[in-house]
């Protein structure tokens, strides 16, 4: 049995979430979210919790049980409290301003490059070096904060570029000197 599997989910007060033939539909104060579950596991709403039971033990049943717990526990949680991963832009002249729903980066190339935001998905600006991805789908937010962030990679020689808040870039030793 699925360790993550088997526990349960708790509704928070003032989230709802509807079961239909194989959807899940969650609603909460931030927004709302729907997903098809795949038909080797079943799911239970009831007295404030949700349950994921696997209906055989085939494989595909086992590999998916906690999956799917995993990912209607994201749901319960982004639309109470939502996601948020925040990026650092390092290097001289590297920058970042949002106009609409546009993101300009300066990444020093010979262009800027404009990144348009997704539908669900907020971006902020902090001091033209932070970028804030907030919203409610977690992998939504995880995907587009990976898209900015592949524009410019950190540079293990320098650490100029684009990175995760906390992320460890290590460093490499330049050429040796001639002699």
């Amino acid at each position: 049995m699925s360790r993550i599997g088997k526990l349960p989910i708790a509704v928070p007060a003032g989230v709802r979430v509807a079961l239909q033939d194989s959807t899940v539909q969650v609603e909460g104060p931030k927004g709302g979210l729907s997903r098809v579950l795949v038909p080797e596991v079943e799911v239970e709403v009831a007295e404030g919790q949700i349950r994921v039971r696997r209906r055989n033990d085939e494989r595909r049943a086992r590999a998916l049980h906690g999956l799917t717990r995993t990912l209607l526990a994201n749901m319960v949680q982004g639309v109470t409290q939502g996601f948020e991963k925040v990026l650092e832009i390092g290097g001289v002249g590297y920058r970042a301003d949002v106009q609409g729903r546009v993101l300009n980066l300066s990444l020093g190339f010979s262009h800027p490059v404009r990144f348009p935001i997704p539908e669900g998905i907020q971006v902020e600006v902090e001091r033209q070096t932070t970028v804030r991805v907030r919203g409610i789908d977690k992998e939504l937010v995880g995907q587009t904060a990976a898209k900015i962030r592949a524009f410019r990679p950190p540079d293990p020689y320098k650490a100029k570029g684009v990175r995760y808040s906390g992320e460890q870039v290590r460093r490499k030793v330049g050429k040796a000197g001639a002699k």
